[in-house]
Order: structure tokens, then C-alpha cells, then sequence
């Protein structure tokens, strides 16, 4: 958390909005088939042959949606690539380009848009996506960063949120809780650091949970592995606001019910020891901490044996009619029913 005052500062003013387009996307490559025009003309020109076309935007905001105190803007470039992704692979589709704005005050030297872009690119080779075009204007209000990802889906195979059926089977991806628990931890050590700016924080035995924080993982893995599994899940979405917002959208949207078993749901040990530590109860934080970008989906019964021994996926809820509710089953066996308690816009 300790500044380097000897940084080199390149002021923006320096190269001019065109200039400075040219120089943070001068090393991004054309990888997809579909992209035929890239960076560098009025628009991009894509072409996706049959296949039908997913296009999702997402606004993060500095004091809002990251904190660079102690977000690395290399982390927040990747981070900003990852939670876009993460809606598309919730679609079934497959990630193929994206674009990319800013808004960025003068307090912001070009190297610390070298760093941002820098992590964008690493985000685009890891998944494999073009970045097409996007655009950069000044702000009054610090870092602002728009990511628009767009994909490609075949024919029939798009998965939305409102096909979950009674009997249905609730499935999750990895495991939930971290990225909020790397962020009580980040803001703990940020609030050391204010009292002692000498105090380096020891975040090794948080590494799983920051990392969780700072930088996730889309799973692009699932949507390959589900394919070759010869599994198509009948609803699906990703877990950005808290399992428990996540589980209502699809509840409401497919007009069902559902039990959610708190035994069943996925946490880490480390996930575990930190809510001891912290004195939260875990169930609490898998299902109100949001930001996992983990998949939760519905599968057919009959799907059951061909996901039943892989270690990415948990069974964990039950679809049921629409009149018996959405609950949380309890390690006691007692129904409680579920709210959303996870990431809310505009509230103050």
C-alpha cells in the first residue's frame, strides 16, 4: 500500500485522446475469426455467419464499484474484462470481443493507463476475445470504466433465466463467499494502514479470498465443460449480487419455487476460517456477498448422472411448483424463506 513517489508521470495532456487511444491499444491482436475490422475505424465490422450474437454492458465506477487504495488498476483492467465475460458465458455463448471506455480525471498519469490496459490485455489473451473499439473521455468524479462483451451463440443453444421447471435441479459452479470476504479483509488492513502507513498488511493466509476480490475468474471452463457433457441446463445466470438475488431472479422469471439446502452450498475452507475470524455467519455471506461470478443453473433430472461426480459442480436446490415458495432448507431441517439481501444499486 506504500506509493512509489518516484513513478514516471506521462500527463495525458501530452498525447491527446487519439493519441492516447493509439498508444494503450496498440499491442491488442485480432484472434476470433469474426472480427474483420478491429480498432481503428468508425465501428467494428463482426461477422458471425448462422450463429446468433449475446451483447452485454457493465459500468464500474471508482468509490462505487472498486477502491484503489487497494485495487492494482493491472487487477481492475482484468477484473473490468472478467465480470462482462462472465454474463455471456451465463448465456450459454461463448465470449468473442469486447469494447472498452473510460473516464478518467488528470490525476491519472499514462502510466497508470498503461497499467489498467495492461491488465485488460492479459484478461483478452487468457479468454481468448478481441477488443474491437471503445472510447475515452475526462472526468470530474475519477476512474470510470464501461466494458461491452459481445458473443456468439448457436442456434437453440442460448440458455436464458425463465426455463427452470419443477423438479428441476439447482447447480452451482465453485464455491461462493470469497470475493466478499477478501473485500472485509482489504478493508480491514485499509483501515490499519490509515492509523500506521509503516504497517505492511500479511495477506497470505487471505490469498484465496483477495484473490477472489481482485481478481476473478469467469467460467468460460463450464460452458465447454456442460457441452461436452451433453448437458444443456434449462435456466441459468451468473453470480454477481449474492446467491440468494440470484436464485429469486430465476424463481421469478421461470414462475417457480425452490429449496435451497444450506449444507449443500460450496465454501472454501478458507472462506470458513475468515467468517470465524470476522464473526459472520457463512451461509449469510454465500448468499448476500455477491461478486463470485460463479454460474448457477437448472438442469433436467435426467441429467443428474452425467454431473454427478464432477468436482466444479454442486447439486444444491430442488425446483419446485410456484405456490410452495423459494426457502432455505437449514442445517436443522426448518424452511426459511429467501431474500435478497446482496448488492443493491442507489441505495445510499
Amino acid at each position: 500500500m506504500i506509493e512509489d513517489k518516484n513513478q514516471q508521470r506521462t500527463q495525458l495532456s501530452d498525447l491527446g485522446e487519439f493519441g492516447l487511444i493509439d498508444h494503450l491499444t496498440k499491442n491488442f491482436e485480432i484472434k476470433q475469426s469474426s472480427t474483420v475490422k478491429g480498432i481503428g475505424d468508425d465501428a467494428a465490422v463482426l461477422d458471425f455467419k448462422k450463429n446468433k450474437i449475446v451483447v452485454t454492458t457493465d459500468l464500474l465506477v471508482e468509490g462505487v464499484h472498486f477502491d484503489l487504495s487497494y485495487m492494482p488498476l493491472k487487477h481492475l483492467g482484468y477484473k473490468a474484462v472478467v465480470v462482462n465475460l462472465s454474463d455471456v458465458y451465463a448465456m450459454n455463448a461463448n465470449a468473442t470481443q469486447i469494447t472498452v471506455s473510460i473516464g478518467v480525471s488528470n490525476r491519472f498519469p499514462l502510466e497508470a493507463l498503461e497499467d489498467l490496459y495492461a491488465g485488460i490485455m492479459t484478461a483478452s489473451k487468457v479468454y481468448n476475445i478481441d477488443v474491437v473499439g471503445g472510447d475515452t473521455t475526462s472526468s470530474n468524479t475519477g476512474l470510470l470504466i464501461s466494458v461491452t462483451a459481445i458473443g456468439e451463440v448457436e442456434e437453440d443453444n442460448e440458455v436464458y433465466r425463465n426455463g427452470a421447471k419443477p423438479n428441476d435441479l439447482l447447480v452451482v459452479t465453485g464455491d461462493l463467499g470469497g470475493a466478499y470476504l477478501g473485500l472485509q479483509v482489504l478493508e480491514r488492513e485499509k483501515e490499519v494502514y490509515k492509523v500506521n502507513p509503516n504497517n505492511q498488511p500479511d495477506l497470505e493466509p487471505y490469498s484465496y479470498v483477495v484473490e477472489r476480490q481482485l481478481k476473478p475468474e469467469a467460467r468460460k471452463d463450464v460452458v465447454k465443460l456442460l457441452k461436452d457433457l451433453d448437458v444443456k441446463p434449462t435456466s441459468m445466470i451468473d453470480v454477481s449480487d449474492g446467491l440468494s438475488s440470484e436464485i429469486i431472479h430465476i424463481c421469478k422469471q421461470s414462475k417457480v419455487g425452490c429449496d435451497l439446502y444450506e449444507n449443500k452450498i460450496p465454501l472454501d475452507p478458507q472462506v470458513i476460517s475468515a467468517c470465524e475470524e470476522f464473526n459472520i455467519d457463512s451461509t449469510t455471506v454465500a448468499l448476500n456477498g455477491g461478486e463470485d461470478y460463479e454460474l448457477l443453473f437448472t438442469i433436467s433430472q435426467k441429467d443428474f448422472p452425467k454431473i454427478k461426480a464432477n468436482p466444479s459442480l454442486s447439486v444444491i436446490g430442488y425446483i419446485r411448483e410456484p405456490q410452495d415458495g423459494i426457502h432455505l432448507v437449514t442445517r436443522a431441517e426448518t424452511k426459511i424463506p429467501i431474500q435478497a439481501q446482496g448488492w443493491k444499486n442507489f441505495n445510499a
